[in-house]
């Protein structure tokens, strides 16, 4: 439900920034071994050395050991991960020719490696597409074979994919935590976050947390015990590849190296009505403002600036204001977003004269056009900005309501504690 305080943009393009993540996955190192003429394989083992049957795969990514042809990537002993080039070994032997075909005679193009000993699609493979795969290769042993095996990618609703916030080689605010949110529901919450880590350079204390998305998503978020401190290095990796969740199975791989920029704090006092903005520790800049008035109060509590844009139309119907409360304004300047549900910081010049001395908005943070664009400047991503005397404080998962958990609550969410 969109907060009935606040005047959601009327362009559907101003949401948080989240990267959607591609269905596939990178290729991981499972492999399927093919027999010689379509004989049943056999003698397969799984990792640990532990004979396997064929007619029951292994649970997650697999590989068997057995000569012959081995296939990547699969997932689940059998299904080819969707989207990614499909790689064709010969287990102790050389290649001479392989050609993977979908059903309806569509060919994928690739070609050998030098040694012969590989072939690699110059293309991924389709979401539910079955493939036909023919090889001729030299065994180990010198002997002329071939093999031929239908393999199929995993349709879309056989997989669960996740959706994260940050960017390779991004910098970002010191209060940005590390989000994903899920398609699917997660039924082992603790089997998904055991393929989920955070590193840092320094080292600091954090936990991952899960909660449900506004929209009822399954999301978790990691954060530090206390804001990142500036040149933090963080690293997050994402190995899903094979990770059961009842009838899905992961199929996504990423690791992502982002830095942690300058220190960017502000604090609005809804009763004072100013805006105290310090960077680095020290105070830059005190600013006038008008918050939101009785019935439309600003969030009290920590938010986390999620985008900036220069020029935004901001219709209070798509929050459903309407009658003596309503406004459309088209051309409203400078304007932060601090939560999905609609709360900015921005220009109001309609509001001069009530600043630093009447709180009259529906709930934004609004100042001078000239202090608005200096504080656009200034902030950016995951800079923090905190609300203090004012009354309801922002959900967790209204953006990243993270900062307004204590911390023991915060690590109690965790599904490996």
């Amino acid at each position: 439900m969109q907060d009935s305080r606040r005047g959601l943009p009327a362009s559907a393009g101003q949401r948080p920034r989240r990267r959607r993540l591609a269905a596939a996955a990178l290729a991981t190192a499972a492999l399927m071994t093919l027999t010689a003429c379509s004989q049943a394989a056999s003698g397969a083992t799984d990792s640990k050395g532990k004979d396997t049957s064929p007619s029951k795969p292994e649970s997650g990514a697999g590989t068997t050991k057995s000569a012959g042809i081995r296939v990547a990537p699969i997932t689940d002993g059998k299904d080819v991960i969707p989207g990614e080039p499909v790689t064709v070994k010969a287990a102790g032997g050389k290649l001479e020719s392989v050609s993977v075909t979908a059903e309806g005679g569509k060919a994928l193009d690739g070609e050998l490696s030098a040694d012969g000993t590989s072939w690699s699609s110059a293309h991924g493979t389709d979401y539910g597409t079955t493939y036909t795969l023919a090889a001729r290769y030299t065994d180990a042993d010198g002997s002329k074979k071939t093999s031929e095996k239908t393999v199929t990618a995993l349709s879309k609703d056989q997989i669960f994919v996740g959706t994260y916030n940050v960017n390779k080689n991004s910098t970002v605010g010191v209060a940005l935590p590390v989000s994903v949110v899920f398609n699917k529901p997660i039924h082992d919450k603790a089997a998904v976050e055991k393929k989920l880590k955070v590193t840092t350079s320094p080292a600091v204390e954090g936990s991952w947390s899960w909660m449900k998305d506004r929209d009822g998503k399954d999301r978790v978020d990691y954060r530090p015990k206390e804001y990142w401190k500036p040149g933090t290095k963080v690293k997050f990796r994402m190995d899903l590849v094979g990770v059961k969740n009842g009838d899905q199975v992961g199929t996504q791989k990423r690791e992502i190296d982002f830095t942690i920029g300058k220190s960017v704090v502000s604090t609005v006092d809804v009763a004072k009505k100013i805006m105290t903005v310090a960077e680095n520790g020290k105070v830059v800049r005190t600013l006038k403002v008008s918050t939101g008035k009785k019935k439309f109060e600003t969030w009290n509590g920590t938010m986390v600036v999620l985008s900036k844009v220069p020029t935004l139309r901001m219709d209070s119907s798509t929050v459903g204001i309407f009658g003596p409360e309503a406004y459309d304004m088209g051309a409203v300047k400078w304007d932060v977003q601090l939560t999905p549900s609609g709360t900015y910081a921005h220009a109001a010049p309609w509001n001069e004269g009530k600043f630093g001395r009447v709180n009259a908005s529906h709930g934004c943070i609004g100042m001078s056009t000239a202090d608005a664009k200096w504080f656009y400047d200034r902030v950016d991503f995951g800079d923090p900005v905190t609300t203090v005397n004012s009354t309801d404080t922002v959900a967790v998962n209204n953006g990243y309501g993270d900062w307004n958990v204590d911390w023991a609550k915060w690590q109690s969410g965790s599904a490996l504690k």
